[in-house]
């Protein structure tokens, strides 16, 4: 199946992180692809591949960057396809990545999640193809039910911890 979803890094580095959104997409059995290219080392090749993702069937970019994190910015640039920023933790706790995704200047959007918060860049991907795709909206609806019953569950095993004390 052509992919509907792109996940791109900078640099292979990136891929403890990253793969989190790959398991999600892969246990939601939403197509994707992956890539590693670099806004700073790879320029040319970032720029062709945000302009033929759209016809290659790609509906949302997800791009991981640690540092300057210039990387979502450049692919917003160059497409109209809606791209998704997950800011890497690297210096200064990924509050560098994270500034440099969110200060898009006007007319660049780009959506952004919290640093390694690849898994929620992965869920608003499919949430976002959901508006056209039936399939997809039952799978989002699906998955989150799930997440309510495993707070019930994690409740009922700790009302049946009796004789834990607390020590404020």
């Amino acid at each position: 199946m052509k992919p509907l979803v792109s996940i791109i890094m900078g640099s292979t580095s990136d891929l403890p992180v990253m793969e989190k959104a790959c398991k999600w997409l892969e246990e939601q059995e939403i197509p994707f692809e992956m890539n590693a290219l670099s806004a700073h080392r790879t320029p040319e090749a970032v720029e062709q591949f945000a302009h033929e993702a759209e016809h290659r069937g790609v509906k949302v970019i997800i791009a991981g960057a640690g540092m300057a994190a210039a990387l979502p910015g450049v692919i917003a640039a160059s497409t109209s396809l809606p791209v998704i920023g997950v800011p890497i933790k690297g210096m200064l706790d990924g509050l560098d990545s994270l500034l440099s995704i969110v200060q898009m200047p006007p007319g660049i959007p780009v959506a952004t999640v919290g640093v390694n918060g690849a898994q929620n860049a992965a869920i608003l991907a499919a949430e976002m193809i959901s508006l056209g795709d039936e399939q997809i909206t039952q799978k989002v609806k699906i998955w989150k039910s799930s997440l309510g019953l495993k707070i019930e569950q994690a409740n009922k095993e700790l009302a049946g911890i009796s004789d834990y004390k607390f020590k404020c």
